[in-house]
C-alpha cells in the first residue's frame, strides 16, 4: 500500500480523493484544521496550517503528499477574505516545505493544487500550459501559490502543479447550488453567456491526482480540466437538459451582481467572468478522460 498524506483532505475535492485512493488500494491520511463532519475511513491528524507540529511525523516514510489547502474563493472579496485566500495557500505550502526539510525518509512526490484562474479571464482565448498568466486577484494568488511550492519543494523530489478548473461533483462544489437554482426555473444564460466554463468531473480530478502520484512521467505543471470547455450559455443548457428542466430564465448582469452578494454571499464575478482552458500535456501522458464531454458528466452526476 502507498501511504498518501493529504493536506486539506476534508473538503469536497479531498473527500473524493480519499475515496478514490482507498478504492485503488492506497492508504490515505488526512491532515486538516477541523475534524471532518463526514466519516472518511482513514487516519486524521489536526494542524493549524501555519506551524510545525505532531503531523510532521506522518511524512516519514510516506510515499506521496497532496496539498489541497486553501480558503474557498466562494465568498465576498472583502480585504480580509482576500488576505485569507492568499495566506491560507502560501503559508500552508511553506510550512509543509519546512517539515519536509526536517524529514529523513521523504516522500517521493508532492502533488500541489493550483488554479486555472491563474490565466485570468480572457473572453475568447483558449489557454494551455504555455499560455501567459493573467491579471487580477486570482492570477496574483495563483502565482504566489506556485512560487511558494517551487521554493518549498526539496531537491530531488518530484513535484506536480495542477492548474485546476471548475470541479463538478455530487456532494460539493458549485454544481449542487446551480442545480437548486435551475430547479426554480432560474437556470438560464448568465449575462452575455459567452464567458468560458472550463470544468472537470470529480472522478477525473481524483484519477489525475492518483496518476501524478504513481506515474513518474507526471512532473512540472499541467492543466487539470476536461478537454471540451464550454460557454456559460452551453453549460446552463446542458444542465437544464440533464435535469429535464424545460425553462431557464436568463440572469442579467445587474441581477447577478445584486443577488450573488445579498442571497448567496459570494462574488458575482465567479459567474460573470470565466476562461477556456485545455491541457496539451495530458494527451501526451496518454491520460484518457472518463468524462470528456459535459453532457455525459452531468448525466452521471445528476442521475
Amino acid at each position: 500500500m502507498k501511504r498518501v498524506v493529504i493536506f486539506g483532505g476534508t473538503g469536497f475535492i479531498g473527500r473524493n480523493l480519499v475515496t478514490h485512493l482507498k478504492a485503488s488500494g492506497m492508504e490515505p491520511v488526512v491532515v486538516a484544521r477541523h475534524q471532518p463532519k463526514q466519516v472518511l475511513g482513514c487516519l486524521f491528524e489536526p494542524w493549524d496550517a501555519v506551524t510545525l507540529g505532531p503531523w510532521q511525523a506522518l511524512l516519514e516514510g510516506a510515499d506521496a503528499i497532496v496539498n489541497l489547502v486553501g480558503k474557498t474563493v466562494d465568498c465576498i472579496k472583502t480585504p480580509d477574505n482576500c488576505d485569507l485566500i492568499l495566506r491560507s495557500r502560501v503559508d500552508a505550502t511553506k510550512v509543509i516545505g519546512e517539515a519536509l526539510r526536517r524529514t529523513a525518509d521523504k516522500p517521493r512526490v508532492w502533488v500541489q493544487m493550483s488554479t486555472a484562474h491563474i490565466y485570468g479571464d480572457p473572453p475568447k482565448q483558449l489557454c494551455t500550459e504555455t499560455s501567459s498568466t493573467g491579471y487580477g486577484l486570482a492570477p496574483f494568488v495563483g502565482k504566489a501559490w506556485e512560487a511558494a511550492f517551487l521554493d518549498a519543494l526539496p531537491s530531488g523530489m518530484r513535484g506536480i502543479r495542477l492548474r485546476t478548473s471548475f470541479v463538478i461533483g455530487k456532494d460539493g462544489g458549485a454544481l449542487p447550488v446551480l442545480r437548486r437554482i435551475a430547479q426554480f426555473g432560474l437556470g438560464g444564460t448568465v449575462a452575455s453567456g459567452t464567458q468560458g466554463m472550463s470544468w472537470i468531473h470529480a472522478d477525473d480530478m481524483s484519477e489525475i491526482m492518483q496518476q501524478a502520484i504513481i506515474n513518474d512521467a507526471y512532473e512540472g505543471m499541467l492543466i487539470a480540466s476536461a478537454p471540451n470547455p464550454v460557454s456559460n450559455k452551453e453549460f446552463m443548457r446542458e444542465l437544464r437538459s440533464a435535469m429535464g428542466m424545460p425553462i431557464g430564465l436568463p440572469g442579467p448582469e445587474f441581477m447577478i451582481r445584486m443577488g450573488a452578494r445579498l442571497f448567496f454571499r459570494t462574488d458575482p464575478e465567479l459567474v460573470l467572468y470565466g476562461r477556456y482552458v485545455k491541457s496539451e500535456r495530458l494527451p501526451l501522458l496518454n491520460y484518457t478522460f472518463r468524462f470528456p464531454e459535459l453532457r455525459g458528466a452531468l448525466e452521471d452526476l445528476l442521475a
